[in-house]
């Protein structure tokens, strides 16, 4: 108890500093402010303008300095900087404030605004041409995606800012990138990944003497060796970081450290220790205001309390948490928030509140990271190292040429003319072979992949024109398929056991999927989501999902004989759905509608071993398939609802 007094004494000096060192910023530049606008009316109004274009630019400053420790009054500054930038055109002020405005907005933990400034803010910085301040925006955007849990958009924004970044050797900004890719990573489970580009953020920050990037990579790398359980280089470079952030007063970053040292005496079962250090990285967010690390920091809390079997204070924490996850929409702390609920459930002997919590938990996992998601990281690695690879061909291709060309001018004095144009000819058109078949061996892998993660006619819609329109389709029919007591089964399972049997399961899914002309929509969990008649219209769309279905449990019933782990039920609907491609520039494909939710209820309301129809469905099937009717059932949020059991 000492110890935290202690510690909390220290976090509320440092905090004064802060403050104090940031007021002392901001009453440096309002004094200028002050100055400018006592100028500027003693001025002609054409000279004046350059004193509003000054005044802009401070009031930007004045919300920076603002951003990490009161995202309200930062905003409050952009607002003024924006429209003072708006009155005179002056239009980098414009991109600036609504940058200023979208950072305060995710501090505040308003995802969907913040991505709205920022997005405003890059198409005013594309129109300047400030690859800088491009890239920024990139990079910010970045930001609001991976704590939102989107990690594939995230991923694919550091790159495009790296890419530029790289282009113009903007050093300082390239070791943020790879900072923020790194972390990526770690989050995806790539740890290997993650290492290599928290260390090239460091080499770089290193090379600039940049102290807050030096930082944050010491940081980093300590998070990444935590999580291989290398706990005394972790801690080591936690303290290195920790030590540079009370010298720089970067509240956030002290905030972090604090909570990251936590974790790894948590993880020694030094429980003392770590709550003295969850406290005071809660004190700092809390002061600041870090709604995302305020929940991070009141769940980390409650699961230390859980293990310490004090489940009243647990249960206070781990719910405070998630109330606060839910309210800015944080789907990773939402995550972790029931994982660690249903532990806390189990622990109590709550077995059925237990399982709720382990399905929104598993709902929630894998709408983060699955195995969608990691085709979609391979693509957008694959598409910066194929960017990457192909300038630096185009380089020594042009090289090439150079030197041919020098070749052949010493040889055109020494032999005839026509000779020295054939060779010419030969040289040029080897390299422009050569080239091209590199190029459309590259483009093949990455049409592959793209049809991999697409049906085809989206994917050729989005080569064609960057992009594809979510469209409505009439008569379409919806599969999905549960395993039954997955989660009873799963606990006595090894993890690899359990990812070998999913895996077995699903690939037999797909083939058969395929062979009867349904596509493939996505798996969630345990579960399996296909859908025929889009996006090519079928008219034969009920009975192909019928059939599908048909093999499917014959596939599962075979299986069990041979030793298979998990029964089956299975619902399907047909109906009208809406389908195209989810969040922005995201390669994710997926339906949505009544249709859709009514499917998902036929499955919950299957048994197992069998294949429950809706009375949409059975209207188109019935001449096709023998179908025994159940009666209407009631189904959540839809009534009294015909249903029919599948027989053969």
């Amino acid at each position: 108890m000492k110890y935290l007094i202690l510690l909390l004494f220290i976090i509320h000096c440092l905090l004064f500093t802060a403050f104090a060192q940031d007021q002392h910023l901001v009453d440096s530049l309002t004094a200028k402010l002050k100055t400018l606008e006592s100028e500027k009316k003693e001025l002609r109004h054409n000279i004046a303008g350059k004193y509003d274009t000054a005044s802009a630019k401070i009031l930007y400053s004045i919300s920076k300095a603002y951003w990490s420790n009161n995202p309200d009054k930062s905003m409050d500054y952009a607002m003024q900087c924006l429209a003072l930038s708006e009155q005179i055109n002056y239009k980098k002020g414009i991109g600036n404030a609504y940058n200023s405005l979208g950072i305060g907005k995710n501090y505040m933990g308003d995802y969907l605004s913040a991505i709205e400034f920022h997005k405003k803010a890059l198409k005013i910085r594309l129109e300047i041409g400030d690859k800088n301040d491009i890239a920024g925006t990139y990079n910010n955007m970045g930001e609001v995606y991976r704590v939102h849990g989107n990690y594939p958009e995230a991923l694919k924004l550091y790159f495009e800012a790296l890419k530029i970044n790289e282009e113009s050797g903007n050093i300082s900004l390239q070791a943020k990138n790879h900072n923020n890719i790194g972390i990526i990573y770690t989050n995806l489970g790539n740890y290997s990944e993650a290492l290599k580009n928290h260390l090239s953020a460091l080499k770089l920050g290193l090379k600039l003497g940049d102290k807050r990037g030096i930082a944050n990579s010491y940081g980093n790398i300590g998070r990444a060796y935590k999580n291989e359980s290398k706990f005394e280089e972790a801690l080591k470079n936690l303290f290195t970081c920790l030590k540079m952030m009370e010298e720089i007063k970067d509240l956030n970053g002290i905030g972090n450290c604090y909570n990251t040292i936590g974790n790894i005496y948590y993880s020694q079962g030094n429980y003392p220790d770590a709550l003295n250090n969850y406290f005071a990285s809660l004190k700092i967010y809390e002061e600041i205001g870090d709604k995302n690390n305020i929940s991070l920091g009141l769940t980390n809390v409650g699961e230390l309390y859980t293990n310490q079997k004090k489940y009243n204070e647990a249960f206070e924490y781990l719910n405070k948490g998630l109330s606060l996850a839910k309210e800015i929409g944080s789907l990773e702390r939402i995550k972790s928030s029931y994982d660690l609920l249903a532990t806390l459930d189990n622990k109590q002997g709550n077995f059925n509140k237990a399982l709720e919590h382990y399905k929104l938990y598993i709902i929630y996992r894998d709408s983060l990271v699955n195995t969608e998601n990691t085709k979609k990281t391979l693509a957008i690695q694959m598409t910066y190292d194929f960017n990457k690879k192909q300038t630096a061909d185009s380089i020594k291709s042009a090289e090439e040429k150079k030197v041919i060309t020098a070749e052949l001018k010493q040889e055109q004095t020494k032999s005839y003319a026509l000779y020295g144009g054939l060779a010419l000819m030969v040289l040029v058109a080897s390299v422009f072979f050569r080239q091209r078949n590199k190029i459309g061996k590259e483009k093949k892998r990455s049409d592959d992949l793209l049809l991999n993660i697409l049906p085809a006619e989206v994917a050729e819609e989005l080569k064609a024109t960057g992009g594809a329109e979510a469209k409505h389709f009439d008569n379409v029919s919806v599969l999905f398929t549960d395993f039954v007591g997955f989660t009873s089964i799963s606990e006595k399972l090894s993890p690899k056991e359990l990812v070998r049997e999913i895996h077995q399961c699903f690939t037999a899914f797909d083939e058969i999927i395929e062979r009867n002309g349904l596509e493939k929509i996505k798996t969630i969990g345990d579960a399996y989501l296909a859908v025929c008649g889009m996006p090519n219209e079928d008219k034969d769309h009920a009975k192909k999902t019928v059939k599908a279905a048909i093999e499917i449990m014959d596939f599962i019933n075979k299986r069990i004989v041979e030793g298979g782990k998990f029964n089956i039920r299975i619902g399907i609907n047909s109906g009208p759905v809406v389908a195209g491609i989810v969040g922005v520039k995201k390669f994710a494909y997926d339906i949505w509608g009544d249709t859709v939710n009514t499917a998902a209820r036929m499955e919950q309301h299957s048994v197992n071993g069998k294949i429950n129809i809706s009375g949409s469905t059975y209207e188109l099937v019935k001449n096709d398939f023998k179908c025994e009717h159940r009666g209407k059932i009631e189904a959540k949020n839809k009534g009294e609802v015909d249903m029919y059991f599948v027989s053969e």
